[in-house]
């Protein structure tokens, strides 16, 4: 089922631990929902970086024990990738490690840089030469650039030079950098481990290695770790925070707490609102799995309404199956989720779902849902309409292919051939996540206002501007 918005990448780093690889190798496990494409660790002994990174999933790409054995020394940064623009190209993997005249460094990015590519036309005018089209090479050369002389300053020269958004984990011989975009625009968490400091896109990374949380790097808070211990510092103009809303509806893990919150709490929550928004008479609420299941809980608990697992995910179908032949094409959906039919058999059923993109999966499963014998069927959607494109780190359709854009509730749920259709509203969303509605209650909710923190380059109507 490809029709969810994308989270891009996950990014994960430890210094000063004598198992740093393979802490790494855990902590990308534990977020390889924010990147199925490929992955990637660099280690340093304090002398030289090592790499090693491929396509594929954490567990696969390094299987092997002999890996680790390429990976020695205390520090390691990491990073799980999905690609959109660039495609499945082994040469865009990060991290991405380069030697320069100051050394060797590495960087692992979550976000995407609105400017990238006016930056990198300039510098490629200056002479620079690049080696993948990835906007985070854009900041790797910047940093080369740069004619500070402190590691930390260098990074704040080339940031400086750049607009979007940025989780960034950096990694030298003797140090490691973290740092987020004054928006704070993806999450970016900070702990501790047996003396040794770690950052994570996600907690959940913390708790696989029993690592201690202790904050949130904050918006615009740049922090270097060596062997002195841990700075922070506040090198940026102060912004008003926009951290993304749709990290809470769908992206994090919900074990996960990010933005001052426990997504679990925060999605179910979004559910109870929802059935005070559209309560409808039924007699079963079943989630989308596995996305759908908190907020249907909380619909179920505040709506009265017994929960049921009424479809059933296929947890082995990953996203590069191929189906046999042509002729059979219509599986479709049908690979990942199964409806139980007694359960639904003769009911009204109520089904949950955190997202509708395009509509198409949502028409297949309603389809399936009405066949195995449901006599109602009332969707629910736990976000507001997605009517625009994310320029800021999720892998988005063109507006066009956003059915909110141009089609109103009603056509949709014609289209998609509910009995009802209801979305959490922009003004219960907020309330949800604790915040106010003016002017977007301190999120990133683009996606559904329309409103840009961060201002990008004119674009054709059609168009999206590339993540890597």
């Amino acid at each position: 089922m490809t029709d969810k918005f994308q989270d891009e990448c996950g990014v994960f780093g430890i210094f000063g631990h004598p198992e740093a690889a393979n802490l790494t190798y855990l902590g990308l496990y534990a977020m390889q929902h924010r990147g199925q494409e490929s992955c990637g660790i660099v280690s340093s002994d304090g002398q030289s970086l090592n790499c090693y990174k491929k396509m594929g999933l954490v567990a696969d790409v390094f299987k092997s024990p002999n890996v680790f054995k390429r990976l020695p020394g205390k520090s390691a940064i990491g990073h799980v990738r999905y690609s959109t623009a660039g495609g499945n190209d082994p040469k865009n993997i990060q991290p991405i490690m380069v030697d320069y005249h100051r050394g060797s460094i590495a960087v692992a990015h979550n976000g995407n840089l609105v400017n990238a590519q006016e930056v990198r036309n300039r510098l490629e005018l200056e002479g620079s030469i690049f080696s993948t089209i990835a906007d985070t090479e854009v900041i790797i050369h910047l940093l080369a650039k740069a004619e500070a002389e402190s590691l930390a300053d260098r990074v704040v020269e080339a940031l400086q030079q750049i607009k979007g958004a940025y989780s960034l984990a950096f990694l030298t011989e003797t140090r490691m950098v973290a740092v987020r975009d004054p928006n704070g625009f993806r999450p970016l968490a900070l702990g501790k481990l047996d003396g040794a400091y770690v950052v994570a896109s996600e907690t959940c990374a913390f708790d696989l290695i029993e690592a201690e949380f202790i904050r949130e790097v904050e918006p615009g808070e740049l922090i270097v770790v060596d062997k002195n211990g841990l700075k922070s510092f506040k090198p940026f103009e102060p912004r008003k925070p926009s951290p993304c809303i749709f990290e809470f509806i769908y992206f994090a893990r919900p074990d996960s707490t990010i933005f001052g919150k426990e997504v679990y709490e925060v999605r179910t929550e979004f559910g109870r609102v929802l059935a005070r928004e559209y309560p409808v008479e039924a007699d079963l609420v079943i989630p989308i799995p596995d996305s759908g299941v908190p907020a249907a809980i909380g619909y179920a608990e505040e709506s009265g309404i017994p929960f049921q697992l009424g479809l059933i995910r296929n947890h082995y179908v990953g996203r590069t199956f191929i189906e046999p032949a042509q002729s059979i094409r219509h599986f479709g959906v049908k690979l990942k989720l199964n409806p139980v039919r007694n359960l639904i058999e003769g009911k009204r059923v109520v089904v949950v779902d955190d997202s509708i993109v395009r509509g198409t999966t949502a028409r297949k499963i309603i389809k399936m849902i009405r066949n195995a014998g449901a006599k109602e069927v009332h969707v629910r959607i736990s976000s507001p309409p997605t009517s625009f494109p994310c320029y800021y780190g999720i892998d988005t359709p063109t507006r066009k292919e956003l059915i909110s854009s141009s089609h109103s509730v009603e056509e949709i749920n014609r289209y998609i051939t509910a009995d009802s259709l209801g979305y959490l509203s922009r003004k219960g969303l907020l309330e949800a996540v604790g915040a106010g509605e003016g002017e977007g209650g301190h999120f990133c909710d683009a996606c559904f206002s329309g409103q840009y923190p961060v201002k990008f380059p004119r674009l054709k109507a059609d168009s999206q501007l590339g993540l890597f």
